[in-house]
């Protein structure tokens, strides 16, 4: 093997070529695996969750070890407690052949940067000191709602990136999320979520973008171009279906055809392959008709790789690998269940080693498994950790970590993008009588009863895997980490001169009445009540939204439908804020609030985000990502329906009809949208047209409209939806402007899969549909494709391109 030679002031080294930074990529990966011990490939392929002892916060690593223990075993993960009982190698003996990736280093107890940096360093120089090659491990952390560690800015939940219908700005939020975690070292964050959402009653509809697969990809994809643009590996998860289970239940079966799957559940993940790079995938942990993901050739090496041309790394869900064996029973123990998992198409196993390392050296050497697959999934990470420079001679954990002393988690610059985010997603479902409080000609209310359980608790504007609700439940003492303000006291702030009293009235779940008495007398000697109700994010049942937090039903949580009641029954006119992970029915609210606002967990700068849009100081710019029912049992479906989901017709007493549909969203001005030009109405199965509209203002302040186009099949082989989502874009006007909206709609946005499986563009009527929200579409006309019908693949168009220039129109 040919060396070179380099000379430090100690001591001369012999380099290897593979840590040559000038020999190209796939030729240092090559070098180094034509090096590596089948052990030390196996090494590669797994990983160490140092924190996860469960045992003494106070004995976490960098946790500020003078605090008492937390007060019981909270789960940050499925299963967490089973895993941590049955015992984990020292980081030194995993690390003796290699390792993969190291877990959740800042993610696990509430370390400072400095502290996180700290340890980082220690696990590096353990890892690269105790195996041959001294290769580093991958650090991956979770950064769905912000980089999840101590002290780090809290943005809104992804249910309201999904609010904002704003790609570009969900772009900026996650390249400032993964500027500071590539400066504290970590390399791969566990983001983004593209799940559709299904059912609403499943705990992680906060942790998606929404029941549009179209809008879920173009925010998805936003979202993986800003985390990547910093250095940072994007890994979508959660591949595929998981959010569709049966009963809504988390981790339980999914009954879907592969129709379905792939025309709903699957465009979001491709358009992320295919337009923005991303590096990673993580592995649901359902079985989709009967077949576990993480057991799934066809998806995670005939789909994702062979016809999506995915080169970067699949990664387990944490205890996917032995759920295999546990929980699915396709593999009589963990052994197998690594095996299984390998030659399905995972490479990483996560968050510990358990199915793969030895016990995939041990099935090679028995001649059960081709070590070609582990050479397989070993040439993918090193190809990644030679990408990110961990192979370069001159990496080191310190240099990795140098700017942590100068980074500021939650910097003026974060808290301001947290507060934009939280404006622009909040929605306002109806104005009423009320809003805004200030101004269109109303005086200001004297006297202002603020009751509800969220009024006063920041902890609900913020998700499940936000630091505060994920880890810090284990230790109570420390508090948020971060200043986040509530709502009583943000409006306090915003209306000074308004008496403001408040009281609890209920908690989120639970069954105790004691508080309703001093709420609702609250209400009646005030002029006005404010009711904030809604979620508390928790996981496993530690909350009433998030991870293993699923609904039987949409009523609000505990006593709070009950305290709205009797709130409405005082005369005082009531509007009520809904703070919340999921829509909850509100068909007994509307028509007797004064007025109706939707707030999808808004992320430390909620507080200020919501007294704003309610006191007309914020124009309300956010739109429904997800329906909000009128009933609470099991209706509505989501919009994206055929007609048997949308229409009873008198053949069943069941009325799906929402309470308000998706894409709605109110604004203290008026926006008018007409004026429909199609460039065809004849068109080829392979050309495109234009549909163009001209939106103005018609109010007297400025704001912004999110026009939407939707299209519907009229006629097709397999019964199609009776409108889907296919366009969109923000638009920002001054009172008497307008604008000119062009979408260029190419045929392949027509494709579905056919009765054969195939993906196809048919001929025939397309009914085009412009508007504001799924149900208020003023413009509308036809165009027919013609031709014969084609076969489309990865290949097609996949987005919607929008044009927006002023108009000629008085």
């Amino acid at each position: 093997m040919t060396t070179s030679r380099t000379t430090n002031p100690n001591a001369e080294q012999t380099i290897p070529p593979w840590r040559e930074a000038a020999r190209p990529l796939q030729e240092r990966v090559d070098l180094l695996l034509a090096e590596m011990t089948l052990e030390e490939k196996a090494g590669e392929l797994g990983s160490r969750w140092v924190g996860n002892d469960m045992v003494s916060s106070g004995d976490a690593p960098g946790s500020h070890g003078s605090e008492p223990d937390p007060v019981e075993t909270l789960n940050v993960a499925p299963m967490q407690d089973v895993f941590a009982a049955a015992g984990s190698s020292p980081l030194e003996e995993a690390s003796r052949h290699g390792l993969g990736h190291l877990t959740r280093v800042y993610g696990s107890a509430p370390v400072t940067a400095t502290e996180g940096a700290a340890e980082v360093v220690r696990q590096q120089r353990i890892v690269m000191e105790s195996s041959r090659l001294g290769i580093p491990a991958l650090v991956h952390e979770e950064c769905l709602t912000g980089f999840t560690t101590y002290g780090a800015t809290v943005y809104p939940a992804a249910i309201a990136w999904g609010a904002t219908f704003d790609p570009d700005l969900v772009e900026r939020m996650a390249a400032a999320i993964g500027r500071d975690m590539a400066a504290l070292g970590v390399h791969q964050g566990l983001s983004p979520v593209l799940d559709v959402v299904r059912d609403y009653r499943w705990g992680r509809v906060e942790e998606t973008m929404g029941e549009d697969p179209y809008l879920v990809a173009m925010l998805g994809a936003g979202y993986v171009r800003g985390l990547q643009s910093a250095g940072v590996i994007a890994t979508l998860k959660h591949f595929a279906g998981y959010s569709a289970s049966r009963g809504a239940r988390n981790h339980g079966p999914v009954p879907m055809g592969r129709r379905e799957l792939i025309d709903v559940m699957l465009p979001p993940f491709e358009t992320a392959v295919a337009l923005a790079g991303v590096g990673s995938v993580m592995n649901s942990y359902s079985d989709v008709d009967n077949v576990p993901a993480a057991a799934d050739s066809w998806l995670m090496t005939d789909l994702l790789r062979e016809e999506w041309g995915f080169e970067g790394t699949v990664v387990s869900d944490y205890w996917a690998v032995p759920f295999l064996a546990s929980m699915h029973r396709v593999a009589a123990d963990y052994a197998e269940a690594g095996a299984v998992a390998l030659a399905a198409g995972i490479d990483v196993e996560l968050p510990d080693t358990i199915g793969f390392g030895k016990a995939l050296v041990d099935k090679v050497q028995r001649g059960e498994l081709d070590e070609a697959l582990v050479d397989r999934a070993a040439r993918r990470i090193l190809t990644q950790k030679a990408a990110l420079g961990l192979l370069d001679s001159d990496w080191s954990p310190e240099a990795s970590v140098a700017a942590a002393g100068d980074t500021d988690l939650d910097s003026p610059a974060h808290r301001d993008l947290a507060r934009e985010m939280a404006e622009r997603s909040i929605v306002l479902l109806d104005p009423g009588t009320a809003l805004p409080l200030l101004g269109h000609g109303r005086p200001a209310p004297r006297r202002v009863a603020v009751v509800g359980p969220c009024a006063a608790d920041p902890r609900t504007f913020m998700g499940c895997y936000s630091f505060p609700n994920h880890v810090l439940p284990r230790h109570p003492h420390l508090g948020l980490g971060i200043e986040v303000q509530s709502a009583v006291d943000a409006l306090r702030v915003e209306l000074p001169d308004v008496d403001i009293v408040h009281e609890r009235g209920c908690q989120i779940q639970g069954d105790d009445r004691s508080g309703f008495e001093a709420a609702i007398t609250a209400a009646r000697e005030s002029n006005l009540c404010l009711a904030f109700v809604g979620d508390l994010a928790g996981l496993f049942g530690h909350g009433t939204s998030g991870e293993g937090c699923d609904a039987e039903d949409l009523r609000l949580p505990g006593l709070q439908a009950d305290l709205l009641d009797e709130l409405l029954a005082t005369g005082t006119p009531v509007v009520v804020v809904v703070v919340s992970g999921r829509p909850y029915a509100l068909g007994e609210v509307h028509g007797r609030a004064a007025a109706l606002v939707q707030a999808f967990m808004p992320g430390e700068e909620g507080g200020g985000a919501i007294a704003g849009v309610l006191s007309g100081r914020v124009e309300p710019g956010g739109r429904l990502p997800v329906q909000i029912p009128r009933r609470p049992g099991g209706q509505p479906g989501t919009y994206l329906q055929p007609p048997l989901g949308g229409e009873n017709g008198g053949t069943t007493n069941l009325d799906p009809t929402p309470l308000f549909p998706f894409g709605h969203g109110r604004s203290y001005t008026s926006f008018e949208v007409d004026d429909l030009r199609i460039s065809g109405t004849d068109v080829p199965t392979d050309g495109e047209f234009t549909a163009s509209v001209c939106v103005r203002n018609t109010g007297s302040r400025a704001g912004e409209e999110v026009v939407q186009l939707y299209l519907h099949d009229v006629v097709a082989t397999v019964a199609r939806p009776v409108k889907q989502l296919t366009g969109f874009v923000r638009v920002s006007l001054e009172p008497g402007d307008a604008v000119e909206v062009s979408f260029r709609v190419h045929a392949d946005r027509t494709a579905f899969t056919g009765q054969g499986l195939q993906r196809l563009v048919e001929p025939g009527d397309i009914e085009v549909l412009i508007g504001t929200s799924a149900d208020d579409l003023p413009c509308q006309d036809r165009v027919r494709f013609t031709g014969p019908v084609r076969v489309v693949g990865h290949d097609r168009h996949l987005v919607t391109p929008v044009e927006v220039r002023p108009s000629l129109a008085t």
